[in-house]
């Protein structure tokens, strides 16, 4: 009976040893009153782990409450400290006259990441990639030059789009256009601005880049819109743009291979406009319309679902907006990398390309040139051998 006492004093003298051993050292907070130390805010910005009983714990006690007759007797025992510790952590029954969707959130630590990813990241990379594409560009030109109509322009032509064809893409494009201008003095102002022409002077910028931007965005809705009606049934991917794509669109070579109306590269930026203007317009909808219009939470719990992931889906109204404000950004940036391509195109980078948007009307050489097969259908159509 006593070997069996022993072994049991033993095993736990054993265990109480190992415990101590490896328990985290106790944090001397008496210095402090029992507050945080300058230890324990190092510790969180290095994202270490940190027990934050001693903060979640201490909310006050209205026991300890003075009489009213002493300092500080009014609080309940609970001072100013407790009740800011009791809101981090979800404790606080609060009351308020505010009514709105973000009324009842009192404290939200996300405001610092959010504004280090938008002056951060999205700045550099969003930024760098424009400078960057820009230059290939003009490089690109500066080895492949032009794309010639090859015999030079026959002087006939054909119609290539109609008049509210011209306008759809001209609202679409010059809408987009000033948005992103804007976009960027918003988003960057602070940064290039500011030490350029001084705070006053851009303040009145940004104020009116803003006023603007949310504006001029309902003009690019509705030409969204509308090109997307008028030109879906053309955008359709069929065998032809494998071809097209193969061969590069001879943009890279001589060669130019068969296509209707849309080539496979119109296409690509045809739906790229398309998927990512339907998104950047809700997100942009969602930050016109502050805490009207979350989105987030709901594509995370589909995210999750699908691939298994965690997401956060307890999004309080204020990450929402902040989610919305960097993935309007992030789709924004991608976009004009699209736009810049598909302007070089249409502009600079081939002959003959401008006049479809500018008066709709083409050198018929052009068009068999790039389009040929369009052209067999306009010919078949108007049941002529040649086009007028």
């Amino acid at each position: 009976m006593n070997a069996k006492l022993l072994a049991v004093a033993l095993f736990m003298l054993a265990v109480l040893s190992f415990n101590s051993a490896w328990a985290e050292p106790a944090v001397d907070r008496t210095a402090t009153g029992g507050a945080q130390t300058l230890e324990d805010i190092m510790a969180r910005q290095q994202q270490l782990k940190v027990d934050p009983s001693f903060r979640s714990e201490n909310l006050g006690d209205p026991a300890n409450a003075a009489p009213t007759t002493e300092q500080l007797g009014t609080r309940g025992g609970v001072s100013l400290s407790d009740t800011y510790r009791s809101i981090r952590y979800n404790e606080f029954d609060a009351n308020t006259q505010v009514r709105g969707p973000a009324a009842d959130v009192l404290i939200q630590d996300g405001g610092m990441p959010w504004l280090k990813l938008r002056e951060g990241p999205i700045i550099t990379y969003g930024g760098g990639a424009l400078l960057g594409f820009i230059l290939l560009l003009v490089v690109f030109y500066l080895i492949r030059g032009k794309i010639r109509i090859e015999g030079g322009p026959s002087g006939v032509t054909i119609q290539r789009f109609k008049a509210i064809e011209r306008f759809g893409h001209w609202l679409l494009a010059g809408s987009f256009i000033v948005l992103g201008l804007t976009g960027l003095i918003t988003l960057m102002g602070r940064s290039f601005l500011i030490p350029v022409f001084g705070a006053d002077a851009f303040a009145t910028l940004a104020a009116g880049s803003k006023w603007i931007h949310n504006n001029i965005s309902w003009a690019f809705m509705i030409g969204l819109i509308m090109t997307f009606f008028m030109w879906v049934a053309h955008n359709i991917p069929n065998k032809l743009d494998w071809q097209w794509l193969k061969a590069g669109g001879g943009i890279f070579s001589d060669s130019h291979p068969s296509a209707k109306k849309f080539n496979a590269g119109q296409k690509i930026v045809f739906w790229t406009v398309m998927v990512l203007g339907v998104s950047v317009s809700l997100s942009g909808l969602s930050l016109l319309f502050p805490f009207q219009m979350p989105m987030f939470s709901d594509t995370f719990g589909v995210i999750n679902s699908v691939f298994g992931t965690d997401l956060n889906t307890a999004l309080t109204p204020h990450e929402e907006m902040q989610y919305a404000n960097i993935w309007h950004s992030i789709v924004a940036f991608v976009m004009m990398l699209a736009i810049i391509a598909h302007i070089y195109i249409g502009t600079v980078g081939m002959e003959g390309a401008y006049d479809a948007m500018g008066n709709g009307q083409v050198d018929v050489e052009w068009a068999r040139q790039h389009h040929d097969l369009w052209v067999a259908e306009v010919e078949a159509k108007q049941g002529k051998g040649d086009v007028p």
